[in-house]
This record gives structure tokens, sequence and C-alpha cells, in this order.
């Protein structure tokens, strides 16, 4: 319920947040709406964590170490912790109505610059889409009445924030929002968190977004082999460990990795190590890849 103050209507929300919270390193620590009056303006001010402000209604100024900026109706600004902000209504054919979210943890800058918000460039025109301004409002709302104690409560909130943050980056291709390395690197963890399912070259492509024959290139200039060899090595490095550290089965071993069958599997290792498997459980030696 909104309440009356000097230069605005406004309802103030507020959020301790619990173990649970901060273990996600992302979570709330207040919300709100407001509808301004004519006078409504605010700062100089500096607060200790991010805040976002949507813009319902209306048109607002921001300003911001000797930069400014003027919003309206579908747009967005954040308060960055540290620094001084100021800003007030402009004069339009509606009355300036926000809602806001402060956020809190150390992923909160990261997800924020990915959703093209920077300190130095604080706002993004035409962010507040649909989708974006109800997933505000149901973080908005799960606030107001959510008991910090509960866990399930808890993880909730970390999925409708979540959601918001998803509905707010942009859309680019790796090759965009970072340096090439990176997203390679993105695409090593991704073929050894699931090379054990049996997933493809295109896969990994789909993952990078960007056309499996430039993927393709790419990877094996930067890693120094194709990707389809990559795969081959993470798999047979998985299979020997299981061979020389625990007391699976072979055929266990092969359908673990994604093999269909164990003659399959079979004829993949002793292809890169020389030796069959069997060879290896028996002396519990180290083979050599083929190279």
């Amino acid at each position: 319920m909104m309440q009356e103050y000097e230069y605005e209507y406004a309802q103030f929300i507020y959020y301790t947040p619990g173990r649970l919270d901060k273990q996600s390193q992302l979570w709330p620590v207040r919300a709100g709406r407001s509808i301004a009056k004519p006078s409504y303006e605010v700062g100089p001010k500096r607060i200790e964590c991010h805040s976002l402000h949507f813009v319902s209604e209306g048109k607002v100024r921001i300003e911001w170490a000797g930069n400014w900026a003027e919003l309206q109706k579908g747009d967005l600004f954040c308060l960055f912790p540290g620094r001084t902000y100021y800003y007030r209504q402009l004069t339009s054919e509606s009355q300036l109505r926000m809602s806001w979210l402060a956020l809190d943890g150390a992923r909160a800058g990261a997800l924020l610059e990915l959703a093209d918000v920077t300190p130095d460039r604080p706002y993004r025109e035409k962010a507040v889409t649909p989708t974006v301004k109800a997933s505000a409002e149901r973080v908005i709302d799960a606030l107001a009445v959510a008991e910090r104690r509960k866990p399930a409560e808890a993880m909730a909130l970390q999925g409708m924030v979540c959601e918001l943050f998803a509905g707010l980056i942009l859309d680019k291709t790796p090759m965009e929002t970072e340096a090439q390395t990176g997203w390679i690197r993105e695409c090593l963890d991704f073929i050894e968190l699931h090379a054990t399912e049996g997933i493809s070259v295109q896969q990994v492509a789909a993952f990078a977004g960007v056309h499996r024959s430039y993927f393709s290139n790419v990877f094996a200039e930067q890693v120094g082999m194709p990707p389809m060899k990559y795969i081959q090595r993470i798999r047979m490095e998985k299979a020997r460990l299981l061979l020389t550290e625990t007391d699976a089965t072979i055929t266990e071993v092969a359908l673990s990795l994604g093999y269909p069958n164990l003659y399959t599997f079979t004829r993949a290792f002793k292809g890169y190590y020389r030796v069959p498997p069997l060879s290896v459980r028996s002396t519990r030696r180290e083979p050599s890849a083929e190279r």
C-alpha cells in the first residue's frame, strides 16, 4: 500500500537476506513503487547496493559524474554503490511512475554489465519489455510477502531475480560479449561437463552461438586440435580414470561414458591408447595415448 511522502506517493518493501540468499551471491535488499508529485527530486545521494529503477510512466532526468540522461516509459536506470546520483521528474503528459529493486551480492555488478548497464552508462533505453516488466513486478510482489527464514521462499526469490536478469541480458554471441579466448574456454568447460553424454561438435558450436565451421577453425587454432579429437580425449581420460581408480566393470565404464555398447567403447579405447581396456584394468597401469 502506498503512503504519502514529501515528494511522492510510495510503497517501500524491505528484505533481510538469510543464509541461502547470501550463498547465491545475489539477493534483494528492498523494493517498491512510486508516483511522483510535481516537485519530485532525489539526491544528491549515494547508496551501498545496486538499485534498478524501471520507468512505467512519465519522464525522469538522472545525473551522475557530470553526465546526464533523460528517460521515459520503458527505460531503466541503476544506482551503483558508492557513486553520487541526482534524479528528478521532467514535465510530461503523465506523472512519473517507477518501480525499483535494490540488489546486493558479488554477482550483481557482473549481471548488470551483461545487461549493458554499467557505472559509466547506468541506464538503458527501451529495456523494460513486457517480459522484463512482468518479471520485476513478480519479484516486488514476492518480496512484499516473503518470510526470510523459509528456505523455499528464498529459493523462489532467487529464481525470480535470475528470471529478471535473463530478460535483461542482451542476446549477443560470445564474440560480442567477451574476448575470443573467453568463449573458447567456456566451450572447454562445456565439453568437460557433457563429454560423457555423447555430445557432437554441432552441439558445442550451438552452445558457443557460432557456425560449426567457424567454431571448428577457431577451436583448432586455439586448442591445438580439432574439437572432435578434443571430445574424444576427454572421454578417454575419463575412461582411464574409471578403469584405474574404480572397480566399475568395463561394460559399466562404456555405458557411463555414453558409448552404446562394450564393443564400440573397446574399439575407441584401443584406437586411442593402443591397448584394450582390459589390460589397463588387469595391470592398473597408466596407458599412453596415440598422438
